[in-house]
């Protein structure tokens, strides 16, 4: 998927049946290391190449990135059939434990409770994880909920936090033979 804006350029490929190889380029060194943990913990091949208006802040790129990234998930993710839908995991990082479940239902919305004791992380202000992981959620049709119930430091949070989506994205995206068509009583997502 691409998106190109006046304030962005940005390129997303995933394979959400791969090894967890990542190939990111964002020009934010902290955000292009969560990528990298979404990838590796989920277990998904994932390229991103943003170019974005860094001069101005950080916002444009790291919301353009979760757009973009939200549309190649649901694009990956097809028509939904057969797969688990719904997956939890708590995630610790030293101090930090993170608790993240997660709904592939079609329906948006990210529930978001961490609080980041530093405003920024390298260059990415801590702020734009709750905007990314939204921007994530409205375009790939997640219901995703995020809460830290242990943490004070910044890096340990938001790095459970981004290892945590990897995982439960991993496993509700996952084939369960048992299912067939969509995992709901409606019939569609």
């Amino acid at each position: 998927m691409k998106r190109v804006t006046r304030e962005t350029d940005v390129t997303v490929k995933i394979d959400i049946d791969g090894k967890g190889t990542a190939d990111i380029s964002t020009g934010i060194g902290f955000f292009d290391h969560m990528l990298i943990h979404v990838a590796k913990h989920g277990f998904f091949d994932l390229a991103v190449e943003a170019k974005g208006d860094l001069h101005v802040d950080c916002h444009h790129t790291v919301e353009d990135v979760g757009i973009t990234l939200g549309q190649s998930i649901s694009k990956a993710l097809g028509n939904r059939e057969g797969i688990a839908r719904y997956a939890n995991e708590t995630v610790p990082m030293d101090e930090a434990l993170i608790l993240c479940a997660l709904d592939i239902s079609g329906r948006p919305y990210l529930a978001f409770d961490c609080v980041f004791p530093a405003g920024k992380i390298g260059e990415m202000d801590t702020e734009m994880v709750e905007e990314f992981f939204r921007a994530v959620c409205l375009h790939a049709g997640l219901n995703l909920h995020i809460r830290a119930l242990a943490g004070k430091n910044s890096h340990h949070i938001a790095e459970a936090a981004f290892k945590a989506f990897g995982r439960v994205l991993d496993k509700a995206s996952s084939i369960d033979p048992r299912i067939s068509g969509v995992l709901s009583t409606k019939g569609t997502f």
